[in-house]
C-alpha cells in the first residue's frame, strides 16, 4: 500500500511537471496514463500494481 501511495505522488508530479513543459511525447503519455489508473483505481489498477510491485522488486538495493 505505502508503494502505491508513494506511485501516486511520483507520477502526480511528474504529470504536472510534464504539463508546464508541454512535454508530449510517448513517455508522458505513459505517465499520465499510469496517473490516471492509480488515481482512478479501475479494473486495471491490479495489473498495474502487480508490474509496478515486479518493477520495483527488480530494482537492486530494495
Amino acid at each position: 500500500m505505502a508503494f502505491s501511495v508513494s506511485a501516486l505522488v511520483l507520477f502526480g508530479v511528474l504529470v504536472t511537471l510534464l504539463m508546464r513543459y508541454r512535454a508530449l511525447s510517448a513517455g508522458a503519455a505513459v505517465v499520465a496514463l499510469l496517473f490516471g489508473y492509480y488515481l482512478a483505481r479501475s479494473s486495471a489498477a491490479p495489473s498495474i500494481d502487480h508490474i509496478m510491485t515486479a518493477l520495483k522488486d527488480a530494482v537492486p538495493g530494495n
